[in-house]
Formats: C-alpha cells, sequence, structure tokens
C-alpha cells in the first residue's frame, strides 16, 4: 500500500484549480518550463549551463565534489515533444547530492519541429562529448524517465554497436516500444493520470516521422541487447508504460544483461521526480544512488 503521505500529495493536486488547456505545444512547454524552473535546487548543489557538441544542457552537481564522481548523463522525459533541461533542473540537482554525482541533463532537439532521430543523434552526441574528454566510462551511468528512459535505451543500443560501453543503464518508467500495443494501456487506463493511449498514439508519429516504429533505435525493446552493461528499471504498477517495462526486463534479461526490476506498487508515471516529498519517491531515488554507486565503484 502506497503510504499516506504520497496520497496527502495526490489529494493536495487533485484538488488544485485546472488551468486552460494551452493553444498550442509553444504553450505547453512555456508553462512547463516557467512553473518547474521556480523549483529550488537542492541545498550545497549548483546548476550550470553546458554546450557539448553542440548541444546545450544543464549541469547540476554538489559543490563539494570529487574529481572522479560518477557522471550521471540524463535524458529528460516529455513524450519527445515538452519539457527541457530546465524543467528538470530542480530535479537534477536532488539526483546529484543523492548521487554524489555530475548530473548532465540534456537539451535534445524535440518533436514534432525535429523528427527521429534528431533526438537520439544528440542524446549521442554528449556521451561522444565525454569520450572525447576522456572520461573513464566507467564512471558514466546513462539514464532517463518516460520518451527519456526510451533515450537512453536508444543510445545504448549505440554504444553496444560502437563496443565502447557505460557503467550501467537506468530507466525509468521508460516509454521503449512505440508501436503503442501494450496490454496496460488498457489495464491501468483508469489509474495513469499522467499518460495514456491517446497520449503515445499522438506523440509516436511526431516524434517518429514516417520512421518504422520498431526500429531498434527507436523502440529499443526491439534491439538486440547482448553485451549491454547492468541494467535497472524502476516502473509503477499504476503505470500504463507497465508492460513496457517488463518486456525489456524479459529482453535484456534473455540476452544475458544483469537487469534489476523494481515494480512500486500504486506509483504513477515518473514517481521519482517528486523527491523528496513522499517515501516511495525517496525510495526510488536511494536506488537509483545505490545502483550508480555499485556499477562505478
Amino acid at each position: 500500500m502506497a503510504s499516506k503521505e504520497f496520497h496527502a500529495m495526490q489529494e493536495a493536486m487533485a484538488a488544485r484549480p485546472v488551468p486552460p488547456p494551452p493553444a498550442d505545444i509553444a504553450e505547453q512547454r512555456s508553462r512547463i518550463d516557467e512553473a518547474m524552473a521556480q523549483m529550488p535546487l537542492a541545498e550545497g548543489t549548483v546548476a550550470e549551463p553546458f554546450v557539448r557538441s553542440g548541444v546545450a544542457g544543464i549541469e547540476c552537481r554538489p559543490v563539494e565534489l570529487a574529481d572522479d564522481a560518477p557522471i550521471l548523463l540524463y535524458f529528460h522525459g516529455g513524450g519527445f515533444r515538452i519539457a527541457s533541461a530546465l524543467a528538470y533542473r530542480s530535479y537534477g540537482s536532488h539526483l546529484a547530492a543523492v548521487l554524489g554525482a555530475r548530473v548532465l541533463l540534456v537539451e535534445y532537439r524535440l518533436a514534432p519541429e525535429h523528427k527521429f532521430p534528431k533526438a537520439v543523434d544528440d542524446c549521442f552526441a554528449v556521451w561522444e562529448s565525454l569520450l572525447a574528454e576522456g572520461i573513464d566510462t566507467g564512471r558514466i551511468v546513462i539514464a532517463g524517465d518516460s520518451a527519456g528512459g526510451g533515450l537512453a535505451a536508444s543510445v545504448t543500443m549505440h554504444t553496444l554497436a560502437d563496443g565502447v560501453l557505460p557503467a550501467g543503464v537506468i530507466c525509468c518508467s521508460p516509454w521503449v516500444d512505440l508501436t503503442i500495443t501494450a496490454d496496460t494501456y488498457d489495464t491501468n487506463a483508469e489509474s495513469d493520470k499522467l499518460f495514456s493511449r491517446t497520449s503515445a498514439e499522438e506523440a509516436a508519429p511526431a516524434y517518429l516521422g514516417g520512421a518504422d516504429p520498431m526500429n531498434p533505435i527507436a523502440s529499443p525493446l526491439f534491439g538486440d541487447w547482448d553485451g549491454a552493461p547492468p541494467l535497472l528499471i524502476l516502473v509503477g504498477d499504476a503505470e500504463v508504460l507497465l508492460d513496457d517495462s517488463r518486456k525489456l526486463a524479459d529482453v535484456a534479461k534473455a540476452a544475458g544483461v544483469e537487469v534489476t526490476l523494481s515494480i512500486y506498487p500504486e506509483m504513477p508515471h515518473i514517481w521519482t521526480m517528486s523527491y523528496p516529498a513522499f517515501p516511495e519517491a525517496v525510495e526510488g531515488v536511494t536506488e537509483m544512488a545505490e545502483f550508480v554507486a555499485r556499477v562505478t565503484a
């Protein structure tokens, strides 16, 4: 059963007035950035812009940090169409504080203006910039949530092709199958208030732009995971993307990958972003921190 703190937060959110729908996607992006940019950084952290290989982003890190600290290369969610590094800045700072790491939030190009594989190209370019800098890949963990969790898996497909791998991969509530055929789109339709079959059916074609949804770089569920580094998957059992996580775990395990699949009872889509508001969010971020510490040791 979910904590009383979680239920209290859900009740408070449900009581808030519902704003009018945005006029277009530009207004939707602006609203998200304006609201989330006001959230404070974690105590003892800083957030600074960066540009790597022509791709912008924000680096969050503790003020006091060892030179050989882990690096979390993080790709935000938003259905490939919304959100930003700015929107994730507060969350990134909390991850940096808990993980004791540099967290690089990548400002990848968004659909529908920039279609597949532009977002993957941007994320992979930042990965390559770390390699060019001479950073030991044993210090780097690739991560993301929702569509960004899919991008983390997509970048992993690229690293497998190149033979230069990160220390590990974290996928939180990942969207890794753009065919939109999972049973949980229907069985969890009532419990998932943040993502839906309708959302997916709007976002996927806007991102794919006619590309095959079974392309393993677009839908890494269909990729060859043989030789991949340790994989941590976090998902709530109330999510429509629950089956994406289960199937990804099965595919990776069948390829011999070390996989940890953690399914959190009653948790909604990307609940970890609410850290530290309720115990389940703290538990999820703590699990991420323990994974990063282990694979980068």
